[in-house]
């Protein structure tokens, strides 16, 4: 029980679900960007802000069940983010607002670098924390400081 507390506890379940977030929209990124010249494709992604808004919820229902501290973080599906045991499965979206070429395809490529750029510091920040949080354990048990 001990384990499984310290395991749930704090922003740990938080910060796991961010990497799994971000580490499904790298993949998605990653197949939007190798396939930019492809004729006719539509590049897709997943609404960061409703993720956001997804995580918000479950944060604060698990304060409304055990006070915050501790307890599963619990993620309620949507059209996009489902969770499915310790995963998340992603269901990306085409977006109609960007500008299509000639060979009907929405590449814009600034805005997908920026949308990289902005994923991989979400995860490195998620990974980093995460990190930090281990070691706090690790220090406590080990009885170092």
């Amino acid at each position: 029980m001990f384990i499984s507390d310290m395991a749930n506890s704090g922003s740990r379940p938080v910060l796991e679900q961010m990497l799994r977030f971000a580490g499904e929209r790298q993949r998605i990124l990653a197949h939007n960007i190798a396939n930019m010249s492809t004729p006719e494709f539509q590049a897709a992604d997943v609404s960061v802000r409703g993720f956001q808004d997804q995580l918000a919820a479950a944060v604060d229902a698990r304060r409304a069940q055990t006070g915050g501290a501790h307890g599963d973080l619990v993620l309620k599906d949507t059209s996009e983010v489902r969770q499915v045991g310790d995963s998340l499965e992603i269901t990306p979206q085409t977006s109609n607002g960007e500008v299509q070429f000639q060979d009907r395809n929405n590449r814009d490529y600034v805005r997908l670098m920026q949308d990289l750029a902005e994923n991989n510091l979400v995860f490195r920040t998620a990974a980093d924390l995460l990190r930090w949080h281990q070691g706090m354990i690790r220090a406590a048990i080990t009885q170092r400081p």
